[in-house]
């Protein structure tokens, strides 16, 4: 078997490793974009920002300002808003007072 053929396979056994949980979890990273179009985000959900800003836990300025481009978020933000794109209705039940 060629090389190419042998790291195929070995990836797909890794990838199948990872989703049956019996990987080695220090050979894999999470990738978290280096930009996050928050408005983007937030135009697919359909809220305003004030109704984005309080479903999600941020302040209505920290929102705006990340819009209009004056900052932007920091990794674990970045993290936390790709799982809002990805999955919102997770994050608004893990959020929901019991």
């Amino acid at each position: 078997m060629s090389k190419v053929g042998e790291g195929i396979i070995r990836g797909l056994e890794q990838a199948l490793a990872f989703i049956d949980g019996t990987g080695d979890e220090s050979q894999y990273r999470v990738h978290i974009p280096p930009e996050i179009d928050v408005r983007a985000i937030r135009g697919r959900l359909g809220l305003t920002q004030q109704e984005f800003a309080v479903r999600f836990g941020f302040s209505v300025n920290t929102l705006r300002h990340w819009e209009q481009g004056r900052r932007v978020p920091e990794g674990p933000t970045r993290a936390y808003l790709l799982v809002i794109d990805r999955e919102p209705q997770a994050v608004q039940k893990a959020l929901r007072i019991a």
